[in-house]
């Protein structure tokens, strides 16, 4: 089979848009999705191995474990390229949670492609989708403190994920590795979109990607949420992040 293009992100930066798009290039990402255009067959996966997958340093991660991750992901694979009928047709799919399984995707394709969305970590702080943080908060920042306000644990995972998906992209994936951010795309979509269809390799129906986009009331809601020692803080917990990905 041709190698996945995988898209994730911190869920709730914009991946639905970014699939579509996609899908204007002609690759096959699945005919089980919901809404968001998640894949669906990789939900329960990702539900079951991110936890053990992140703590497997700290909690034991037994041979028996790898070979069950392995063989449920290669059924999640199969399942999901059941209507596939030519091994030449491009395919991937999205499920923004896949960002924390970059480094075993990889290991399984190594000529993978992954895009990696992202969106102003003030404004995630205040999205009202919380169910990565709420479903692996604690596993990737076990320091995360419970009495902390919800915006603030955010504002630490949105620094945390992105920052580890930006290194192993840069460092392991290469020329296989791009990051959108979801503002560009929002100001400048056609160049973002030519910019997507020069990663993948594709043409994209340009007018038809172009319809997709649509720019959010909830750009910027951060400077309207919160007071300002708030805000301070959640910019303070994100701020390496806001710096290497040009939001400050």
């Amino acid at each position: 089979m041709r190698p996945p293009v995988v898209i994730g992100a911190l869920g709730g930066s914009g991946t639905r848009l970014v699939t579509r798009i996609v899908l204007h290039a002609g690759f096959f990402m699945g005919s089980n999705r919901n809404e968001s255009e998640d894949a669906m067959e990789f939900v329960k996966f990702f539900d079951r191995w991110i936890n053990p997958f992140i703590d497997r340093k700290e909690t034991p991660f037994t041979d028996k474990d790898a070979v069950s991750m392995e063989s449920e992901f290669f059924d999640c694979i199969e399942k999901h390229r059941t209507e596939i009928t030519n091994e030449q047709i491009e395919w991937g799919w999205k499920e923004p949670r896949s960002i924390y399984l970059l480094p075993f995707l990889h290991r399984y394709f190594p000529n993978l492609r992954f895009i990696h969305v992202i969106r102003d970590g003030r404004d995630m702080a205040f999205s009202e989708n919380q169910n990565q943080l709420r479903k692996h908060g604690k596993a990737l920042l076990p320091s995360l403190y419970d009495f902390l306000p919800q915006p603030e644990q955010t504002a630490m995972l949105w620094n945390e994920i992105n920052l580890m998906a930006l290194e192993y992209g840069e460092r392991d994936l290469r020329e296989r590795y791009k990051y959108l951010r979801f503002e560009d795309l929002c100001r400048d979509p056609k160049a973002t979109i030519g910019q997507i269809s020069k990663f993948l390799e594709k043409n994209i129906d340009m007018d038809a990607a172009l319809n997709e986009v649509a720019i959010p009331p909830s750009i910027g809601r951060w400077t309207n949420c919160g007071s300002s020692e708030l805000l301070d803080r959640i910019t303070r917990h994100a701020h390496a992040a806001l710096v290497r990905f040009g939001y400050i």
